[in-house]
C-alpha cells in the first residue's frame, strides 16, 4: 500500500506543481500575456487533473492488491495519503519559486488587481479598501510558514473532495 500511495503522490505532486511553475513563471507572472484569473483557472483545471490519480491509485490498490474488495474507509485513507504527499510536493515547489524566483509576485499581482479595480469603475473607497487587503495578503506571503499554509488551502480542499468522491465510487465489499 504505501508503495502505490508514494508513486501515485509523487506523479500527482510532479504534475500540479509543474502545471504551476509554468503558468507562474512563462504564462502570467513572469512573461505577462495571459491574465491572473486565467492562470488562476488553469492553476485549478491542474489540480483536478493531477488529482485523477488519486482514483487511479485507489482502484490499483484495490484491483491488483486487495482482491478486488476495499472499504470506504481504507480508499480514504489510500487517496488522503495521495493528497498529502501531492500537496506537499506543491507546496514546496511555490515557496521555492515564490521566495527564489518571483519574489515580486505580490507587489505585481496587487498592482494588477487595484489595476483592474480601476478599469472597472471601481470606486476611491472599493480601491483603498483592496489595497488594504492586498497589502495584508502580501504580509503572509512574505511569512514562509503562513504562505505554507495558506497555499496548501488552495489545493487540499480540492483533493479532499476528489478522495471522497473517489471513495464513493470505488468501494467494493466482499461479495460474502
Amino acid at each position: 500500500m504505501k508503495k502505490n500511495i508514494l508513486i501515485y503522490g509523487l506523479i500527482a505532486g510532479a504534475l500540479v506543481s509543474g502545471f504551476m511553475l509554468y503558468t507562474m513563471n512563462n504564462l502570467s507572472h513572469c512573461e505577462g500575456s495571459v491574465d491572473y484569473n486565467t492562470s488562476m483557472f488553469i492553476g485549478y483545471a491542474s489540480m483536478l487533473i493531477a488529482f485523477c490519480l488519486v482514483f487511479v491509485g485507489i482502484r490499483n490498490y484495490r484491483n491488483n492488491y486487495n482482491g478486488g474488495i476495499i472499504t470506504f474507509g481504507k480508499s480514504f485513507k489510500i487517496g488522503i495519503m495521495i493528497v498529502l504527499i501531492a500537496s506537499t510536493i506543491y507546496v514546496v515547489s511555490w515557496l521555492i519559486d515564490y521566495y527564489w524566483f518571483i519574489p515580486d509576485f505580490a507587489e505585481k499581482y496587487s498592482a494588477n488587481m487595484l489595476n483592474e479595480m480601476r478599469n472597472s469603475g471601481a470606486t476611491a473607497d472599493e480601491i483603498q479598501k483592496q489595497s488594504q487587503e492586498l497589502e495584508s495578503m502580501s504580509t503572509i506571503l512574505n511569512n514562509p510558514f503562513l504562505n505554507a499554509l495558506v497555499t496548501y488551502t488552495e489545493i487540499l480542499p480540492i483533493g479532499l473532495v476528489v478522495t471522497v468522491i473517489s471513495s464513493l465510487i470505488l468501494k467494493r465489499k466482499s461479495s460474502n
